[in-house]
Parts: C-alpha cells; sequence; structure tokens
C-alpha cells in the first residue's frame, strides 16, 4: 500500500525530530505521488508540534544567570560568616598566654597558600584586562589554544579560596577543641593534596596548563637552554614570593619532624625555627634563579643590559645574608658593623630595582595603552589617559620596593600580621608590574613585527614586474 521509507530522498525538507514518532496516515493515499510524501509529511508535522514544546520547558525549569549568581553569592557568603564565626569561636577559646602563639602557627601553616591564592585571583584580573585590550598575550606567553583563561584562572582561585579557608578553620577549630592529633592532620592533607594535584598525570585538572606550569618551573630551576619570556616572567613573580618559599619550608620542616600543633617551635633552638640557617637560604633561591637566567641571556645573546639586570639581583644577596647574622654574632658587633652594612645594601637593593622597573622593564610613554579597552567600560575610562596613574605607578612602586626589604630581612619578621600585610602588598605591586612589563613586551612584537613587514612594500610583486618590463626575451 506504501512504498518502503528506504525510497525518500536524503534531501526531503522534512526531517523527523528523534522524539517524534512515525504516524501514517491515508489522507491522499490514492492520489498519485502522494502515498509516501504525505504520508511522512502528517507524521513530522505531529514530532514538531510535539518537541516545539521542548525549549519552552527546559527554559521555564533551568533558572535564570542571574538567579545563579546570586545564590552562589549567598553561599559564598555563608560560607566566609560561619568560617569567621567558627575561627573566631575557636581563637577566644585559647588561653590569653597561647593566644599569640596559636595564631601565629596557624598563619606558618596557611598564609603561603593564602598568598598564592591572592597572587592566582589578581593573575586572572590580568588575563581579563589583557583579553578587553589589544595585547594577544597568548602569543606573547606561546601558548596554544588550550590555555586557561581568566574565566578559568578565576575559578581555579574560587575553589582554592574555599579549600584552604576551610582547612585552616577546621585546624582552628579541632585544635582549641583539644583534638590536637586531628588537628595537626589538617595542614598536612592539603600540603600533599596540592602537590598530588600538580603533579596529577590523568588528563583533569588542566592538565596541559598543569605540566605547562611544571615544565616552566624546571627550566627555571635548571636554565640550561635559552630563556624564553614565559621562564623569566615567572621567575620575577617568584622573587616577589620568596616569604612564600620560606614559610613553606618552615611548615614541611615541622610536618616532617612531627612539629605540627605544638609551639616548641618558638624557642631558638628549634629545628625549624625562625633562626635557622635554612631560612635565608630558601629566601635567596628566587634570586639566584634570576641571576642565573641573567647570565644565560648574555650567554645566548651577549647583550650587556643582562649583566647589568643580574647585577640588580644579586644585590638582594646581601641584604638576605646580613639580615640573618643577627642570630648568629654578637650584639655590639651587629649594631656597629653588620647592621649598617645591611642598611646600605637594602637601600642600594631597592633604588636599583626602583630604576630598573622604570626604565628596562615599562614603556611608560605608552603606560596607559593596555587600559584602552576595545569596548570601553567603567575600569577603562577610569585608567587610560589619566596623568593619576602614572604618578600612582611610581610612588607605589618605589614605596612597595623600599617596604619589600622589611620582608626580606629576618630579624625584623616577629610580628607575623604586619610581615603578611607587606607581602600581600608586595603581591599588588608585582600584580601593576604585570600589566607594564607584558605592555612593553607587546610593543616589541609589534614593532618587530612591522619593520619586518615594512620592506616588503619595496618589492614589487612578480606579476607588476613583467607586466612592466619591456625587454621579453623568448
Amino acid at each position: 500500500m506504501f512504498e518502503s521509507p528506504a525510497a525518500i530522498s536524503s534531501h526531503s525538507p522534512h526531517l523527523r525530530k528523534p522524539g517524534g514518532k512515525p504516524v501514517f496516515s491515508d489522507l491522499g493515499a490514492g492520489e498519485p505521488g502522494n502515498s509516501v510524501q504525505e504520508g511522512y509529511v502528517f507524521p513530522m508535522v505531529l514530532g514538531d508540534m510535539k518537541g516545539s514544546n521542548l525549549p519552552l520547558q527546559t527554559a521555564a525549569i533551568m533558572p535564570s544567570p542571574i538567579f545563579l549568581w546570586r545564590f552562589k553569592v549567598l553561599l559564598f557568603s555563608l560560607w566566609g560568616f560561619t568560617c569567621c564565626k567558627i575561627g573566631w569561636d575557636s581563637v577566644m577559646r585559647m588561653s590569653v598566654d597561647l593566644r599569640d602563639l596559636f595564631l601565629y602557627e596557624a598563619f606558618l601553616y596557611y598564609n603561603p597558600l593564602l598568598l598564592v591564592t591572592m597572587m592566582v585571583w589578581l593573575w586572572g584580573v590580568c588575563l581579563w584586562v589583557f583579553s578587553q585590550s589589544t595585547i594577544n598575550y597568548a602569543k606573547i606567553f606561546d601558548l596554544d589554544q588550550n590555555h586557561l583563561t581568566h574565566r578559568e584562572i578565576w575559578k581555579c582561585s574560587m575553589w582554592m579560596t574555599v579549600i584552604v579557608p576551610t582547612s585552616m578553620t577546621a585546624y582552628l577549630y579541632l585544635y582549641s577543641h583539644g583534638e590536637v592529633s586531628l588537628a595537626a592532620s589538617q595542614p598536612v592533607i592539603l600540603y600533599v593534596a596540592v602537590a598530588l594535584v600538580l603533579v596529577f598525570p590523568f588528563d583533569i585538572f588542566y592538565l596541559s596548563s598543569r605540566y605547562f606550569l611544571l615544565r616552566t618551573l624546571w627550566r627555571i630551576a635548571f636554565p640550561l637552554q635559552p630563556i624564553s619570556f614565559p621562564d623569566f616572567f615567572l621567575a620575577d613573580i617568584l622573587t616577589s614570593m620568596a616569604k612564600v618559599f620560606s614559610d613553606l619550608e618552615r611548615s614541611v620542616c615541622r610536618m616532617v619532624h612531627r612539629q605540627v600543633a605544638t609551639i616548641a617551635w618558638f624557642e631558638a633552638d628549634s629545628v625549624c625555627g625562625s633562626h635557622s640557617v635554612a631560612i635565608p637560604l630558601v629566601l635567596v633561591i628566587p634570586y639566584i634563579w634570576r641571576l642565573m637566567q641573567c647570565l644565560r641571556q648574555y650567554k645566548d645573546t651577549k647583550e650587556k643590559p643582562t649583566l647589568f639586570n643580574a647585577l640588580k639581583y644579586s644585590t638582594a644577596v646581601p641584604v638576605i645574608f646580613l639580615s640573618a647574622l643577627k642570630y648568629h654574632v654578637l650584639p655590639d658587633r651587629w649594631t656597629y658593623v653588620y647592621r649598617r652594612l645591611w642598611l646600605f645594601s637594602s637601600v642600594v637593593n631597592s633604588l636599583y630595582s626602583f630604576y630598573w622597573d622604570v626604565t628596562r622593564d615599562w614603556d611608560l610613554s605608552v603606560f596607559s595603552r593596555i587600559f584602552k579597552f576595545n569596548k570601553p567600560n567603567f575600569c577603562s575610562s577610569l585608567l587610560y589617559g589619566r596623568q593619576w596613574v602614572y604618578f600612582w605607578v611610581i610612588g607605589s612602586n618605589l614605596i612597595l620596593r623600599c617596604t619589600w626589604t622589611y620582608k626580606l630581612s629576618a630579624h625584623l619578621r616577629h610580628n607575623y600580621l604586619t610581615v603578611f600585610m607587606i607581602a600581600a602588598l608586595e603581591m599588588l605591586r608585582r600584580f601593576q608590574w604585570m600589566f607594564f612589563r607584558v605592555e612593553n613586551e607587546w610593543n616589541k612584537i609589534t614593532k618587530s613585527g612591522f619593520q619586518q613587514q615594512l620592506p616588503m612594500t619595496d618589492i614589487p610583486r612578480e606579476d607588476e614586474r613583467l607586466l612592466g618590463s619591456t625587454n621579453h626575451n623568448v
């Protein structure tokens, strides 16, 4: 009675949706040419009518993005309030004479990861600004198409923001309630989890980006190949995170020696105490890495400015080691000899680093071009072409370069809150340094590309040369 469904042409405009069942009809079956087509037109219409309600039902079920965003903000606010309330109550349960030591130890374990979380947030802001401007940061850092955007970076930083304070709150609560062994396990579990996530070999948690970070760190530690822009860019960031390295060393030392959730480290003869020789050695590592990179660049390029840049990083070495001598020499000798040398080396390091930032790392002649967004908004209107940005960048960089010496000096790190604030301010200084350093590199790339393309305009095309020639030899 009907022809086989296989007889329908693949180019038929009537395509049944997967949710529509075929319903055959006799309408017009007796008429020539209508036996197959109309038999399929009717079920197609029924299928379309049935499936047309699916998007409306889905739209009715799914909440709006604004509602989801507000719901997430509400959950985050409740989580933050809960952590603060539990942490405050836990601290108040401790006796007054042990309260400062209790907080001191908690900050020792968790402030390195808090500072890392802060830097990840700031790097996401940098990527957002780069994406809004005309700077192609993927080309500058030689990234592939699968690189993380600012959204993925912010997602990672959001998880870090939740996990690290939650672990810290659990540590405070358990310790104040007498569960010392459980409290001691909290920072250990967190550190092990972070290490495992970084080296996890399976294709989850942004495998390519994690391995790109690990390969870059390997090249920084062992500069056996030509130095690329990501290598020394990340190495410069690590110099601002020297405090993180120092506290990580002390935290891991305490975990290895089973001194977590105790205050024995506050004694001068403790293995992992603040007078340990390992502290200046760890503080100086990022500067030694950057120094070796500059020497490698000079070996490859023979450019003398790289030697002056190496000299800049070498000026941080006496600041670190002269400060550490306070705990290993007589008080009079420190006051009248080494303290003066430390002050002199601190001034040299701060001023030299400030000079290099302004004259070499940045190009302040176009200092605000990066804030000229493709689609101007409040941020670009506030920063682009404003004279105050120029004074703020130079003035804040000079002040924070000088205060950063406070953190590099072991003998000044008694107030943990002050040191934490200075370390956070150094992160902000490095944050604004990133903008102008990347912009300067992009200006160099575009300028060199323009110069390479410029001579091509003087070379005539082959067809024009042949057509314009009057001598044709056949």
